[in-house]
């Protein structure tokens, strides 16, 4: 029999808890996976648990909500291995029921007592008889879309006033699909033809419909255990992030701020696009955050990254007028990532929201005497929600005159023929993050 202690269905319990202390779901399941003993296919299958439990939660617990008769006094692990096997019953159909159930069971006598393995076996074995309730037996529209697909209601009921009822749908449908890896190559070691050669011998290899230099892998390895990775020929970033640094007017030799740089994903594309006669400042408020940017530029061989630890609202009078361009890829409510990080769809608020709108607008008012006349600036951020997006541009523009937008533009023309200024990237659009972009010209 499986040892339960080091089974992946018991170390997804685990990881759940985690998550649901504050660790963030893909760096929490990538240390977990790295220090197991797993074989592939049940990393496959830690994997595949953790983040459908993630993103089907509001589901799951509508499933079980009449089966659990006292989930306050129920363990909060209790709550996670129902989940987990729940979702694997509906969401996971090559998983045999008794397999589910024999697990499930070992490990509540392993975890906890014999109250606990009886309660878990009655509840599994009443669920298997009596099945799942339906939504239709939720009347409020917005808390039924909220149940169905899993988000908070005030996410849906946000997307449903900005974006209509047919666009919101389907931002749902897709966020609880499987993410892609994407992956950006770095040009400034190898040509593109050499890199893809590369990673054709241990991935499936397609080039990104959206982003220049952006691929999709599958079928492969962990990808920074490859030579590609580990010699600095790629890094991994969504092909919705790559779009940023295309659209800054970049040039060769330029002098660059990226203000809230960290882990420097953009600050390294950055780096690749101005050459070794520019130079990129990547900003952090946290030294450790600051190293991660340090350790990716290293990593790609890139040696015109300079790195400080600054707060981008604190008043910085020496570089008045220094940069050439700039990079704002603001803090935001990151409900662009629902995909790839789904425990964002629970834990942020609408007040965060107007909160972190607040902060953007500071940030933006500080960084704007930053920058050269006939610069850009470049505002992004991976939410989709408008109050941190367009309205926080809106703000900027009206008490800064100086500045004019421009319209964003992409290497490969994404959504050229849209009305708007800026460019919203939404979840189903290209199967990637959600992600805003605005450019902002300095003209006196």
């Amino acid at each position: 029999m499986t040892n339960q202690n080091n089974s992946a269905r018991n170390l997804a319990v685990d990881i759940l808890e985690k998550i649901d202390e504050g660790s963030f779901s893909n760096i929490q399941l990538n240390q977990d996976i790295k220090s197991s003993s797993l074989i592939d296919i049940d990393k496959n299958l830690l994997t595949e648990i953790v983040y459908g439990v993630l993103q089907h939660r509001l589901t799951l617990d509508f499933y079980l909500a009449d089966y659990i008769r006292k989930p306050e006094m129920t363990p909060r692990w209790v709550i996670n291995l129902l989940r987990t096997a729940v979702f694997q019953m509906e969401f996971l159909d090559r998983v045999p029921d008794f397999a589910i159930f024999n697990e499930s069971i070992e490990i509540a006598k392993l975890r906890g007592n014999d109250g606990i393995r009886k309660m878990v076996t009655g509840v599994l074995r009443s669920y298997q008889r009596n099945g799942k309730p339906s939504f239709d037996s939720i009347k409020n529209p917005v808390e039924k879309l909220s149940t169905q697909y899993s988000v908070a209601p005030w996410i849906v009921d946000q997307m449903l006033y900005e974006l209509g009822e047919e666009k919101c749908i389907s931002i749902l449908k897709s966020i609880n699909q499987p993410s892609h890896l994407a992956v950006r190559i770095n040009r400034w070691n190898k040509t593109h033809a050499d890199i893809i050669k590369d990673l054709e011998y241990e991935y499936t290899v397609t080039t990104s419909a959206i982003a220049k230099d952006g691929l999709r892998l599958s079928r492969g390895a962990s990808i920074s255990d490859t030579r590609s990775y580990i010699d600095g020929d790629l890094t991994v970033q969504d092909e919705s992030a790559m779009l940023v640094a295309e659209t800054m007017h970049l040039e060769k030799g330029q002098k660059v701020l990226d203000a809230c740089a960290a882990p420097g994903g953009k600050t390294t594309q950055i780096a690749a696009m101005i050459g070794e006669t520019g130079e990129v400042t990547g900003w952090d408020i946290y030294q450790k955050r600051v190293q991660l940017i340090q350790d990716n530029a290293q990593r790609m061989h890139l040696d015109n990254v300079k790195t400080e630890v600054q707060d981008a609202i604190a008043s910085r009078e020496d570089l008045d007028e220094s940069f050439d361009r700039i990079l704002v890829d603001a803090p935001c409510s990151g409900i662009g990532l629902m995909r790839r990080k789904p425990e964002i769809r629970y834990l942020k608020s609408k007040k965060d929201s107007s909160d972190l709108h607040q902060l953007q607008l500071k940030i933006l008012d500080n960084i704007a005497k930053m920058l050269k006349v006939g610069g850009v600036l470049t505002y992004s951020t991976c939410t989709i929600l408008r109050k941190e997006n367009q309205e926080t541009i809106e703000k900027f523009l009206a008490i800064h005159p100086e500045f004019e937008q421009l319209k964003v533009e992409t290497a490969k023309k994404i959504k050229q023929n849209r009305d708007e200024l800026s460019l919203n990237i939404y979840p189903d659009d290209f199967e990637s993050d959600g992600f805003f972009i605005a450019n902002l010209k300095k003209v006196k």
